[in-house]
């Protein structure tokens, strides 16, 4: 039986996107594992149709109870308020993991809750893998393939991170197709504020100046093409899923916006002269490396 097989009954926190998309993948990957859903009772009711719980608590502690895994998939601010809840329902040998977008401070309040010597055991996780549309109607098992899962520790194998029940999830996230890999809390904010947040960021400025410049004729935007709209695919999220990352990521997306604008700032002075080549140059490489990662 492998590792992954141990994880008998999975609690998933949260139905949507993230949290479906992990059920349903368990479900394909250990056939049998019984899924206790937690959320709205409306998401609940839709989880319950879709066949992506099997069981629907409006209890996280319901839900909880006699997990072997729990899967934290609720908004940054909310998983950090259960953790407490968490903790205390957990079986003493369960795996509690979460998929928030920012660790550090999910980690430093985990590490409050999780403190008991021979309890649960808690990993910060986070999944490279997403839609610009969220709810449960647009889970997939196949969200998580090809993609990196961001693991919070020293490294696999380290004394930090060796654990059955940590190296049982590792084998897990590779039957779903996922690609684990190791950082601290603090090099995975920054890494994404980069990479991430700020791209959404931007988006959402794109998008606020293409309406102001739009008028009452349609103009600019009825002669947009398919260049502003990939380049505004991400403007198609939510707040609701971005509020608790700008909280909880502030001082590294500030960082990222001063070096956006100081970029900006750069091109618009050197509009009419050669300085623009090497610009696109620089652009143009960055393209093709993310192409080549692709492939």
């Amino acid at each position: 039986m492998s590792e992954g097989a141990k994880f008998r009954r999975v609690a998933v926190l949260g139905t949507g996107l993230i949290g479906g998309s992990f059920a349903l993948a368990v479900k394909r990957a250990i056939p049998g594992a019984e899924i206790a859903g937690h959320d709205r009772p409306e998401a609940l009711e839709k989880a319950k149709a879709r066949g992506v719980v099997d069981e629907a608590h409006e209890s996280i502690a319901g839900a909880v109870r006699g997990a072997d895994l729990v899967y934290a998939a609720l908004p940054i601010v909310a998983t950090i308020q259960s953790l407490g809840e968490i903790a205390e329902a957990a079986a003493p040998g369960a795996l509690v993991t979460d998929a928030c977008s920012t660790k550090a401070a999910v980690c430093r309040a985990a590490a409050e809750k999780f403190r008991s010597e021979g309890g649960a055991r808690f990993l910060g996780g986070h999944p490279m893998a997403g839609k610009e549309a969220s709810g449960v109607e647009q889970a997939d098992a196949e969200l998580f393939h090809g993609t990196p899962y961001v693991l919070v520790g020293a490294e696999a194998g380290d004394l930090l991170t060796a654990d059955a029940r940590v190296d049982a999830f590792v084998d897990l996230l590779e039957k779903i197709g996922g690609e684990p890999v190791w950082f601290d809390a603090e090099t995975h904010d920054w890494a994404v504020g980069i990479v991430s947040h700020l791209p959404q960021m931007v988006a959402v400025a794109l998008a606020r100046v293409v309406q102001n410049e739009t008028d009452e004729t349609g103009l600019p935007i009825s002669l947009a093409g398919t260049g502003l709209r990939d380049t505004l695919r991400l403007a198609g999220s939510p707040y609701s899923v971005w509020r608790d990352v700008c909280l909880t990521n502030t001082e590294n997306l500030r960082r990222a916006l001063d070096q956006m604008q100081q970029a900006v700032e750069h091109l618009r002075t050197h509009l009419t002269n050669r300085e623009l080549e090497a610009e696109f140059r620089a652009a143009n490489e960055i393209y093709r490396a993310l192409q080549k990662g692709q492939g």
